[in-house]
């Protein structure tokens, strides 16, 4: 979730180290690029994989399912409690160095998960992979915007951006089956030989840059006042609670409605429409990010509507699942340009609070979702979705000016 002109992970010239001009280049560094892609991928793959080991991890634990299931909320909780603070005080860091060191803190996290026998290890190992995470999102998309010239940003951002759909569309079946066929210690330490792999790719393939200058930095609460800022934050927090609402709970939904047997297959279909919602957004991003947005929100919102109202057809499940998919794929990619391009000389400030916005919203998400399924049932899921549309679309068609311009930053009037 990334960013556009600044200090760490964007750049003004004026505000980075004299290389930092003379980086940028017409083509897609495509070796870097997917080397940020994996690292996105690991960092979406270690947040859900416990959801699909649940059974196994809990016999290994010695605990019950529903306490193995908050290492998913401790790991969002320790990406909330330090992504803005560690941004902060990171901010002087060189680039490199920093994502180094985020991919390492997954490596250690994910090996002690894989080892431990002992519930509260494993719960301080997930919260160290949250910390982890919180650093790599405040810094991955920026880091992508960084390597091309502007023109391609949003390209560039969409390959970095792609782990995500691919973690959750085939990475955590993947990891899911290595449990059962192996073990479920198997499936992290997978993970970490991946990370091993990767942090020898970032030092040979990844170019460096510098952090942010001394006395660059402004508060929090200066971001907020900049125009267009609070309203991208408002989208994140609740077009990410939306979705999580749902997709936290999609097996139970889906069982709900007499397909309990083909949750694999609807988050396959989930999945490759993502990765094409990706690719539309990448392609089309630079000078049309409100109508991407919009368009991302009323296709996730159809795809609700008919969820609810057409569940007993499985097939319009599948087109509902193909058309959420499209919908959400290139979100990550609209959220972060948007916060970046809002938050100009702020946008490291801009990029922390969304990360931290996202996992709140993810974590609550999960909590909301559970009441939700206690108090109403799984029919509910939903129309909770569809009504948290529409605040989403109301500030993105008002935020014309700043937050999801009605014209491409640099554009005459």
């Amino acid at each position: 979730m990334r960013s556009t002109k600044l200090p760490t992970d964007t750049a003004t010239p004026s505000a980075l180290a004299p290389d930092e001009s003379s980086t940028t280049r017409d083509g897609l560094p495509i070796g870097a690029l997917l080397a940020l892609a994996i690292a996105v991928f690991l960092t979406s793959l270690t947040e859900t994989l416990p959801a699909g080991l649940l059974p196994a991890m809990s016999a290994g634990l010695h605990t019950s399912e529903s306490a193995t299931g908050q290492t998913v909320t401790i790991y969002a909780l320790g990406t909330v409690l330090t992504a803005i603070p560690l941004s902060t005080a990171t901010a002087g860091w060189r680039r490199k160095r920093l994502l180094l060191t985020a991919m390492a803190g997954f490596a250690v996290a994910n090996t002690v998960t894989a080892w431990s026998a002992n519930y509260p290890l494993t719960l301080v190992a997930r919260f160290v992979a949250g910390v982890a995470a919180g650093l790599a999102w405040a810094l991955l998309a920026g880091y992508a915007r960084r390597m091309v010239a502007p023109h391609q940003e949003g390209r560039a951002i969409a390959i970095a951006m792609a782990g995500i759909p691919v973690a959750l569309s085939l990475g955590v079946p993947a990891g899911t089956f290595l449990g059962q066929v192996v073990s479920w210690q198997a499936a992290f330490l997978a993970m970490t030989a991946l990370t091993l792999v990767l942090l020898v790719w970032i030092v040979v393939a990844v170019p460096d840059y510098p952090g942010q200058r001394t006395g660059g930095k402004l508060p929090m609460r200066r971001t907020l006042r900049v125009p267009g800022v609070a309203p991208v934050l408002f989208v994140t927090l609740v077009f990410v609670l939306a979705h999580t609402i749902l997709y936290a709970y999609i097996a139970t939904f889906l069982h709900h409605i007499g397909l309990g047997g083909r949750t694999d297959a609807v988050l396959l279909v989930f999945g490759i429409a993502s990765l094409a919602g990706i690719w539309i957004v990448g392609t089309l991003i630079h000078g049309h990010l409100r109508t991407l947005t919009l368009a991302s929100a009323v296709l996730v919102g159809v795809a609700a509507a008919v969820l609810g109202a057409f569940s007993g057809s499985h097939a319009l499940v599948y087109v509902a699942a193909a058309l959420w998919g499209l919908g959400w794929g290139g979100v990550p990619t609209l959220l972060q340009t948007a916060a970046g391009q809002a938050g100009g000389g702020a946008a490291d400030a801009a990029q922390a609070m969304l990360v931290t916005l996202w996992n709140a919203a993810m974590a609550a998400g999960g909590i909301i979702g559970g009441l939700l399924l206690q108090a109403v049932g799984a029919d509910a899921f939903p129309w909770t979705v569809l009504a948290l549309l529409v605040p989403v679309l109301v500030v993105v068609l008002t935020a014309r000016a700043h937050g999801f311009p009605a014209r491409p930053n640099g554009a005459r009037p």
